[in-house]
């Protein structure tokens, strides 16, 4: 696969992804969104967990305003391309493989709407995140109304917006947007590690984790349940199961035996 704006390498069982536009803060134009759901689509087989992070000093800064203002889009263009996002980001999400995000800088716009889609988010003390799209005349449409407003909940996101609200790390820590802060310069080591230990469980399970979950929260408590169910009697029924419990009861035995 060739690939433009993203670099790829395989540190073991991690592909390390990097949104390669550090001159312009990693914005997100049309081919980006694109590319980011051709790879994440179909990312290295050999891969068992990915991290995504930023070249330079900043995660995302969001929608490629340079090329917004450029193209001048019609409203029914400009709504086909939210859907290329929409359809890169799901495939993030709900494409099997857990996607780590090593943040720095800015997560704004975009941005956020991209880490977001990520199941582990590392920060550093430098983050910020925002919504500036009623600064700039425009409406999030990469989906924040959905993943960011699941997060910190649909009446934070509009008085964040409204209010024209920055999140350091630590509010951003508070409220969900990250799960983690490493120490400075040390969220692409934090994020390696989560990835390299999620790259040991068992491909299924790690497969029902992120993409079950979301979706049985989209669902009603007794839908939910059922999927549950089907899903938990898929993954523990699997050979990897088998082979682990035997392992388990064999140390309890062991550990059992008399001095």
């Amino acid at each position: 696969m060739e690939l433009k704006y993203l670099k790829v390498e395989m540190d073991g069982p991690v592909a390390v992804v990097t949104l390669s536009r550090p001159e312009r803060r990693n914005a997100i134009s049309e081919e980006v969104a694109v590319e980011i759901g051709r790879f994440f689509s179909e990312p290295p087989e050999e891969a068992k967990t990915i991290v995504l992070r930023g070249a330079g000093d900043h995660f995302c800064a969001g929608l490629d305003l340079e090329e917004h203002a450029r193209l001048r889009r019609t409203p029914a263009q400009f709504m086909r391309m939210c859907q290329k996002w929409h359809w890169a980001f799901d495939q993030i999400q709900y494409g099997g493989t857990p996607v780590i995000a090593a943040m720095q800088g800015a997560v704004v716009g975009g941005g956020l709407e991209l880490a977001a889609a990520c199941h582990s988010r590392v920060a550093e003390p430098n983050t910020f995140f925002a919504l500036p799209e009623g600064q700039r005349a425009i409406f999030t449409g990469g989906g924040a109304t959905v993943r960011v407003g699941r997060i910190i909940g649909p009446d934070r996101m509009v008085d964040m917006m409204l209010a024209a609200r920055t999140f350091d790390a630590k509010r951003g820590y508070e409220l969900g947007l990250c799960h983690e802060i490493a120490d400075e310069g040390k969220s692409f080591d934090r994020a390696m590690e989560i990835a390299q230990g999620a790259a040991k469980h068992a491909p299924l399970s790690n497969y029902a984790i992120v993409t079950a979950i979301g979706r049985i929260n989209d669902m009603s408590t007794t839908d939910g349940l059922f999927a549950e169910s089907l899903m938990a009697g898929i993954v523990q029924s699997g050979p990897e199961v088998a082979e682990g419990l035997d392992n388990f009861l064999k140390r309890k035995a062991k550990r059992l035996e008399p001095k």
